[in-house]
């Protein structure tokens, strides 16, 4: 079970990962994240990010250091990361690699659903899916290799990852819409029929039913 964080928003990873580095105040943690195309990789609210330093300099896992004025700019706080906070940085990066949390892509919640649409609607939007996923897939894939010559690996894992992912789901709506376009797939003549007649396919009406059987 994943650690209850005294500060769970994954902006404080986030920007722990950058001070552990060196003291910085929250603009140059927000431009260096920036530059870093760190929101690619997890949800930031860029209006938080003051909140989540003072939460953070809170519960001891940063602490200012110093303030600095430039010119007529508002005084900046500088803020260094505390023994506490590389702990936390530690463990909390230890339990998002090793522990699988449930994720609720917005494209499941669409298969969920998949028989509002007719089996013909179905393979077209699947189709302009899988056509989307390829070109992105080989966009990204240039954008790696291009970033193979400059940066360590170590810092290209995550995008390994996202590619992996994304072209396994390519591959499976590949084979789905190959099961669609051929005929092959289980059903598929009640599922159109359902459509044009609005009889559901067999075992859909007493499957509803028995799951309003179990709510009583």
């Amino acid at each position: 079970m994943a650690n209850r964080r005294k500060v769970g928003n994954l902006l404080a990873l986030a920007v722990l990962s950058v001070v552990v580095q060196r003291p910085m105040h929250p603009y140059e943690v927000a431009s260096v994240l920036r530059a870093r195309s760190k929101d690619d990789d997890m949800e930031i609210k860029w209006g938080s990010l003051y909140t989540v330093v003072r939460n953070l300099a809170k519960h001891g896992f940063v602490e200012a250091v110093e303030s600095e004025r430039a010119g007529a700019r508002p005084e900046r706080t500088v803020y260094r990361i505390t023994d506490a906070g590389r702990a936390e940085l530690v463990d909390w990066a230890a339990e998002l690699v090793s522990t699988p949390q449930p994720e609720r892509p917005r494209f499941k919640a669409g298969l969920s659903v998949l028989a509002a649409l007719e089996p013909e609607e179905a393979l077209t939007m699947l189709r302009r899916r899988l056509d989307a996923l390829d070109r992105g897939n080989a966009s990204l894939r240039e954008e790696l290799d291009r970033n193979r010559g400059d940066v360590p690996r170590l810092f290209l894992v995550e995008d390994e990852y996202e590619i992996a992912v994304r072209e396994a789901e390519a591959d499976w709506v590949r084979s789905f819409v190959g099961e669609l376009s051929s005929g092959s797939f289980p059903g598929l003549g009640e599922w159109a029929r359902w459509h044009s007649t609005g009889e559901a396919p067999s075992g859909v009406a007493e499957l509803a039913e028995a799951e309003g059987e179990a709510d009583r």
